[in-house]
């Protein structure tokens, strides 16, 4: 049975300010034990956006479509702060739920869980199946590591080539990520800190005497 999507508001101050830095997980964490002959396997990863989500859950069922279920849950920042959890053909609230819970009472953001079960033979119940699937995903998170972020974003910019060696300049004096395509012109696609994107775009128009297009 799928548990609905929820979604919830930013109170002020809270999910989406600028400057705010929020707890998400330093990259991939995985985590493997035996209830009474049932195998868990615990998954959790960075995810961005919803569509990053989901890719990291279609990946993880791919890998293991002969599990017997592939159970999801994820938070992701976004207006509003996108929550899922899914049972995957478990009893209603065994597996989802319990798994978002860990997400939430940790605080992460920007992540995503996926518990692979192995059936054993043997019924776990409701509440054995919450505690096993709760259990995946703190493990999994423990694994991994728990760090802070800044919200981050990303656009891309076009100029002639003229201007590419000036404002690869200023991206690289700026410490921010980026990747260059050099086609008819040169784009670039950049990643940094949203706080800090507004005065980049202010110093690249500067640099190039406003020579630049932006593609958010």
């Amino acid at each position: 049975m799928t548990e609905p999507r929820e979604t919830h508001k930013h109170p002020p101050g809270q999910p989406g300010d600028v400057n705010e830095t929020y707890r998400t997980v330093a990259g991939r964490g995985e985590a493997r034990f035996e209830v009474r002959g049932s195998v868990f396997l615990g998954h959790v990863a960075l995810a961005e956006s919803v569509e990053e989500a989901e890719s990291f859950v279609a990946a993880i069922e791919a890998e293991y479509a002969d599990a017997t279920h592939n159970v999801p849950a994820y938070r992701v920042r976004a207006d509003p702060l996108r929550e899922y959890g899914d049972d995957d053909g478990e009893p209603g609230g065994s597996a989802g739920k319990p798994a978002l819970n860990v997400l939430v009472q940790r605080d992460l953001e920007n992540v995503v869980a996926v518990v692979t079960r192995y059936y054993g033979g043997t019924n776990l119940g409701v509440g054995g199946l919450a505690r096993s699937y709760a259990r995946a995903v703190k493990e999994a998170v423990d694994d991994a590591g728990v760090v802070a972020r800044r919200p981050h974003e990303r656009f891309s910019l076009t100029v002639a080539y003229d201007d590419s060696g000036t404002v690869r300049a200023v991206l690289e004096s700026a410490a921010v990520e980026f990747d260059a395509s050099y086609e008819a012109a040169v784009t670039f696609d950049v990643r940094l800190p949203r706080a800090e994107a507004a005065a980049l775009r202010d110093r690249l128009r500067s640099a190039t005497s406003g020579r630049v297009s932006f593609d958010d």
